[in-house]
């Protein structure tokens, strides 16, 4: 049986440093936290909060996200300065969600084939995975672009990782790395998994996200749909997880938490389900 929570990788905002250090203290040390790329956080407050994590003794991973990067040049610039002042060596690329590309990079894959990473010390690159599909693009697309962007990473001599969009469905996860397994892709995989927060809060960014979050799906997460302010953390949907994991068949997997609840939550419930 796995042990998930033993080790994890977290994401938080720019807006969540001034607590981060109080709140990220039962992470172990070098536990990756990815920094989101959202449009109201200007670049210094992410170096800020890349250098935060760092002193932390954790490992900063900026996302970059395609759609908004003006120019080759500011993808150097933005590498540099991660690289430079937070001794960044890890990046997570997005397309971003915006429709038209601000500049030359239309997705991740234009991210990577630009050479950028490889003029730095950059040593892992991370990449979206999707059990439950994506809203806007063919299940075929997707399949295809994730061998697409790990062959170009690896071309690079950089390690790659999958990172996946957050789930409710254990079956769905599994059957998902079963298939890419099969398909020949032993590339690490963090599972996205949603941490404790109001079913509420987790129905509405499932909705933006295009995940299924239907009535059979959060029973087996473990909600009742007649609670819905109800606090609660993903127990059923881990353990269901480390029950039924089989390295030979689904690979190399950890999990990966989006604390919709906020981080201290999180990390206090990761804690607990481990003593448990």
């Amino acid at each position: 049986m796995a042990d998930l929570t033993s080790r994890y990788s977290i994401e938080i905002t720019s807006k969540d440093v001034p607590k981060f250090h109080s709140e990220s203290a039962d992470l172990l040390s070098d536990s990756e936290v990815a920094i989101t790329s959202l449009p109201s956080e200007d670049l210094e407050h992410r170096i800020e909060a890349a250098q935060a994590i760092r002193k932390a003794g954790l490992a900063p991973v900026p996302h970059l996200a395609a759609r908004r990067i003006h120019s080759s040049e500011e993808l150097v610039h933005l590498v540099g300065r991660f690289t430079q002042q937070a001794a960044v060596d890890r990046f997570f690329l997005i397309a971003g969600d915006v429709e038209r590309s601000a500049g030359p990079f239309s997705d991740s894959l234009s991210l990577i084939k630009s050479g950028v990473f490889a003029e730095y010390p950059v040593k892992r690159l991370g990449i979206a995975g999707y059990p439950e599909g994506h809203p806007k693009i063919p299940q075929d697309k997707l399949w295809n672009a994730i061998i697409a962007k790990i062959d170009a990473v690896q071309a690079h001599r950089i390690e790659c990782e999958i990172v996946t969009q957050f789930s409710f469905d254990a079956e769905a996860i599994l059957f998902w790395l079963q298939r890419l397994r099969n398909a020949g892709v032993f590339t690490p995989v963090k599972i996205g998994i949603p941490g404790p927060a109001s079913m509420r809060s987790l129905l509405r960014f499932a909705s933006v996200c295009g995940v299924d979050a239907s009535a059979k799906v959060i029973a087996k997460y473990g909600f009742s749909l007649a609670s819905l302010l109800r606090q609660a953390g993903p127990d059923t949907l881990i353990a269901s997880l480390e029950d039924n994991l089989d390295p030979a068949i689904h690979g190399e997997v950890s999990l990966h938490f989006y604390p919709f609840g906020g981080m201290a939550k999180t990390i206090g419930w990761a804690s607990d389900f481990r003593r448990t």
